[in-house]
């Protein structure tokens, strides 16, 4: 797809995600509006947009006119979404609120304004809960943990339901962990990694939470070409796909190479999850995204060594915009 003058919107926009695919989308030629409301503490951060040539427009999808932003949008990246899963546990209510009742909002304001927009939506691996077999497919049986795998699983369906009964072209991407550049570094609200990522460029030991877990960790430049490929790839319309990275690593492991790449004083103490957080562990996760894979041609460039010091370097001369 030549994105030259296509008018996209972006939700969530000035967060992780986000705020890397308004920035691509913009390099690539698209007229880009990065839609954010700064909600719950998450990932946006006004330094991720800065100097981008973007539209930027700050509000909460669920109360804001979102028709302005929708009319003669071509695609519609949604990435508006509270991601906390200890968040959504303490406040289901604000949580279900973002993640199922706003995205009516924004499929009743698409209906309207964009009524040919092809829609990407960011769902996520959370939903699937512990797996019954690996890697996993998207035919796994949906099992949430946590408040926010419910209603992160309602909103993809209601988005789903809009491209079965009024036909338009929807794709849903479940991510698993995703890292990189314009993460949330200063807590673990977003995931393990940004936290680790502060304490080693701040010299200061971590807690690795059941070190000989595996994750596949998905760094943001390919989570971006996912997006873009998703949307551009009519073969893709109408489906749901896992989306992973490269081969899983356990979670020691990722620890082992941030000491290595840094060479400093941090180290990490491993220990059991909290009783609170082991209640909605889900163990070992690495996704079968062979379909999208088939679908697009796309697969992951970016190895976790390569990514990881990537991330550290984009860091280190960057601290003090995320801490």
């Amino acid at each position: 797809m030549d994105w030259t003058g296509r008018k996209v919107l972006v939700t969530g926009g000035a967060g992780f995600l986000g705020s890397n695919l308004s920035r691509e989308l913009a390099r690539q030629g698209a007229r880009v509006t990065a839609l954010d409301g700064f909600l719950f503490g998450g990932g946006a951060n006004v330094a991720n947009l800065r100097d981008a040539p973007v539209e930027f427009v700050q509000g909460d999808i669920r109360d804001l006119d979102l028709r302005v932003l929708c009319e003669g949008c071509e695609v519609i990246f949604n990435l508006a979404a509270q991601t906390s899963h200890m968040g959504g546990q303490a406040d289901p209510l604000a949580d279900i609120a973002v993640n199922a009742v706003a995205q009516l909002r924004l499929i009743q304001a698409a209906r309207e304004a964009a009524p040919e927009a092809v829609v990407v939506h960011a769902s996520t691996r959370q939903f699937y809960g512990r797996p019954e077999v690996l890697p996993v497919d998207e035919h796994h049986p949906i099992a949430p943990p946590d408040a926010n795998g419910v209603s992160k699983f309602a909103g993809e369906q209601y988005w789903m339901l809009e491209q079965r009964v009024r036909g338009r072209p929807v794709v849903s991407l479940r991510l698993t962990n995703c890292y990189g550049p314009a993460q949330r570094i200063r807590d673990a609200r977003q995931n393990f990694l940004g936290v680790w990522i502060r304490a080693v460029l701040e010299d200061k030991p971590f807690e690795v939470w059941g070190g000989a877990q595996k994750r596949d960790m998905t760094y943001v430049d390919d989570v971006t070409r996912a997006f873009i490929d998703a949307a551009a790839t009519p073969a893709c319309h109408g489906r749901i796909f896992n989306i992973g990275g490269p081969p899983p690593v356990s979670l020691q492991q990722i620890a082992d190479l941030m000491v290595s790449l840094t060479k400093g004083k941090a180290g990490y103490v491993t220990r059991e999850f909290p009783a609170e957080r082991a209640r909605i562990d889900i163990g070992d996760y690495y996704a079968d995204d062979s379909a999208f894979r088939a679908a697009t041609g796309w697969s992951p460039q970016v190895s976790i060594e390569d990514g990881v010091a990537r991330s550290i370097d984009w860091f280190r001369e960057r601290l003090a915009d995320y801490l």
